[in-house]
């Protein structure tokens, strides 16, 4: 615990010290020799063996003290601040079963960003995830002893991406399972097919993806940015961003809704390391071939979120060759599993392109 007193430690010949305080004090034995100049409030500096009478004293911050060196009392003031918000930043929470777990800050995490990660829809979705249904909380054969937040992303008012760790052991040997997690939450993505003229065309969007260094060819899709999880009008609002393809909502499919029921219906794409999960749609429809070439090459996406989107409108039989985008290559998997299967509803609806 930091205090409002400095003290130095003795060291063979030198004495390692980081020090909190900035430009210079005096030497007690001789009181008109400086120390060693301190350039920076966090600079770890060696101090001469002469000045051992320092190593086991204490210098209160008195008033004498004090008006010699004033940014000794500035640093104090500021080292008190620093304690108490650590010490703030610690919250328990109980589970759906009553047991409790601690959640804390990482060091340097400002008390804002530990109350919103806290409160974040992101991080309750993420609780509901471990305790619900086949979760690994559920059986009780783990637990969940704490949660260090690391860090938090804003995307307006809302948390938009979260990093944290959490504290998971099993019960029966006390070991610790990888809890590293990076928490973005739920998202869709929309399998487009426009048959044209007897050809069937699948719709892209052309991305910067930085994360990867590199441009992926994707289907189109989108975050749910609210709690509502609104999956279906997500996915529908997000095609038209970033297509101007407007979709019907009564001709969605969701292609995840046929998974087995003990999956979660749900996509986890990177379930090492991320929360993400995501709901897999189809829309298909007639189009003109008019449409194919007003599409291909469009320029989309909200260019004040950082959206750089071109369309790309590519035949569907070359579509597994030619995107590394794991959403396309799981969409078309199901695709044509679900028409081997037929379960899939007659296609008769027709696309129209927003103005």
């Amino acid at each position: 615990m930091l205090s409002n007193q400095l003290r130095v430690r003795e060291r063979p010949r030198f004495t390692h010290q980081r020090i909190h305080t900035v430009h210079s004090t005096v030497s007690p034995e001789n009181p008109h020799e400086p120390l060693p100049h301190l350039s920076s409030p966090t600079e770890a500096m060696w101090i001469p063996a002469r000045y051992s009478c320092l190593r086991s004293t204490a210098f209160p911050l008195s008033p004498p003290l004090i008006s010699r060196s004033p940014t000794i009392a500035i640093s104090r003031s500021k080292m008190s601040a620093s304690s108490d918000q650590s010490q703030a930043l610690v919250e328990t929470l109980t589970l759906s079963g009553g047991e409790t777990f601690r959640v804390v800050a990482s060091p340097g995490l400002p008390h804002s960003d530990f109350r919103n990660a806290v409160d974040s829809a992101l991080f309750k979705q993420w609780l509901k995830n471990m305790q619900s249904g086949m979760a690994i909380l559920a059986d009780k054969s783990m637990c969940l002893r704490e949660v260090q937040i690391q860090g938090v992303d804003m995307f307006g008012r809302r948390v938009g991406f979260l990093k944290f760790k959490a504290d998971v052991t099993e019960r029966e040997t006390g070991k610790k399972v990888p809890g590293i997690v990076f928490a973005r939450g739920p998202a869709v993505a929309v399998l487009i097919l426009l048959e044209s003229e007897g050809e069937e065309f699948v719709v892209l969007t052309e991305q910067v993806r930085v994360p990867v260094g590199r441009i992926i060819l994707e289907l189109p899709a989108g975050m749910l940015d609210d709690e509502r999880n609104d999956v279906v009008g997500t996915a529908v609002r997000e095609v038209e961003e970033e297509t101007g393809i407007q979709l019907n909502l009564a001709d969605m499919v969701n292609l995840t809704d046929f998974l087995d029921p003990s999956t979660g219906r749900k996509v986890f794409p990177s379930p090492g390391g991320c929360d993400e999960e995501i709901s897999l749609f189809l829309y298909r429809g007639h189009v003109e071939k008019q449409l194919i070439k007003a599409l291909h090459g469009k320029e989309m996406g909200l260019r004040e979120h950082g959206e750089l989107i071109k369309v790309h409108v590519i035949p569907y039989n070359k579509l597994w060759r030619m995107t590394a985008d794991a959403k396309a290559l799981t969409a078309v998997a199901l695709y044509e599993m679900a028409k081997r299967e037929q379960l899939l509803p007659s296609l008769t609806n027709s696309v129209h392109q927003s103005t």
